[in-house]
């Protein structure tokens, strides 16, 4: 028996985009669905009570970070990481490839893995798919992620195919050294840059592991948007679809429309909790870069269509006071807005989707949120 499963309720007929359900060990969650970034075994500035309040589902955490603190022993012993940070809902765990590739400018990849040096102390440090495999299972997450490696954009065709190859042999040994199988489903990551030749070839080597899930990763890293949708038109088709389809660090309102309208069921992304520390807030029409003196003395809310307990009880030119003092509570109040406006329009995307009228709603909120306009900002 698998511990992930997919159940379809709905496809849009206006848009062909699907309402579903993900069932895993520790609850089953509402397709399409945004799930916020805890990658320390925390939600920035957020508590999980507040987390539940806002009816997250799900959350992610990051391997790589969890393996060098507090260590991936240490977390096991406590219980496993459900009960170490007091999360008993579903846990998605990345598979720590793409902060190796992001985070350490020094590193050597080969067949067996990749050498690099700890971000934080310099050491040397080995990771590979079995580690990977290890450091998931010691931390007991619902979704794990295969280790890949997450190519630079652009990159030429002959690096990309090799590294498609490579990821594709490394999703076998993750299978192979997966412990714990039947309470801990392996999801297979589909790479292969702008090119749609690779992304077939991705998409058909992990198909055939029949893995509980597919995402699809390197878009959102700095191509251009058109080249993302393009590649999500493409790709899409070509994964199972009795399985969860996920898109990584894809996190703007835009995006996540599009992507739900291509048939994507799974979003993560860290821009709302770390644009809000910024002191910038998503809003029903558009960005609101709150620390900015003309609101020193707004008495409105954030949001006047939101009815989160930000909006109900703070005002802007409070907020604003709070981030420029550097008040802790601040950022909490920007977060937990930002968090809660995603959550709140994936709901109003499954609503819309069960309504057979997805595109009307992407007409009406880009319409709204100013993404019509020419040279709309964006996030």
């Amino acid at each position: 028996m698998t511990p992930i499963t997919y159940e379809l309720i709905k496809t849009c007929k206006q848009t062909g985009a699907r309402l579903g359900k993900v069932h895993t060990p520790h609850g089953s969650f509402d397709t399409p669905m945004f799930m916020p970034v805890g990658t320390l075994a925390t939600v920035k500035t957020m508590s999980p009570e507040e987390l539940k309040e806002m009816e997250a589902r799900i959350i992610l955490s990051n391997t790589y970070h969890l393996w060098l603190r507090p260590g991936e022993d240490i977390i096991k012993e406590a219980g496993g990481l459900h009960r170490f940070m007091n999360w008993d809902r579903p846990i998605l765990t990345d598979s720590g490839g793409f902060q190796v590739f992001s985070l350490s400018k020094i590193r050597e990849i080969q067949e067996e893995g990749v050498h690099f040096r700890n971000h934080i102390s310099g050491e040397k440090l080995f990771l590979s798919p079995e580690k990977a495999m290890q450091i998931q299972n010691a931390l007991g997450s619902d979704i794990m992620m295969a280790f890949d490696e997450c190519p630079p954009y652009p990159a030429s065709f002959d690096y990309m195919k090799s590294s498609v190859e490579r990821t594709s042999r490394w999703a076998e040994r993750c299978l192979e050294a997966h412990q714990n199988p039947t309470t801990q489903g392996l999801f297979g990551i589909i790479q292969g840059g702008e090119y749609e030749e690779l992304r077939k070839q991705s998409a058909k080597d992990l198909a055939s592991l029949d893995l509980p899930g597919y995402a699809i990763g390197g878009l959102s890293v700095g191509e251009p948007k058109d080249i993302m949708n393009r590649m999500l038109e493409y790709t899409t088709p070509l994964m199972p679809s009795t399985k969860p389809r996920y898109l990584m660090g894809v996190g703007s309102p835009d995006s996540l429309i599009d992507g739900s309208i291509r048939g994507i069921d799974m979003f993560d992304c860290v821009l709302p909790t770390r644009i809000a520390r910024n002191g910038t807030c998503m809003t029903s029409t558009g960005r609101l870069v709150v620390r900015n003196a003309k609101y020193a003395r707004d008495f409105s809310p954030i949001d006047e269509n939101c009815d989160c307990h930000v909006c109900k009880n703070y005002t802007r030119a409070y907020i604003r006071h709070l981030i420029k003092s550097k008040e802790t509570f601040g950022f909490r109040l920007t977060t937990y807005h930002n968090l809660h406006f995603l959550l709140k329009l994936m709901e109003q995307v499954r609503t819309a989707i069960s309504e057979d009228r997805l595109g009307d709603f992407k007409e009406a909120f880009f319409e709204q949120y100013g993404l019509n306009q020419p040279n709309a900002k964006n996030f």
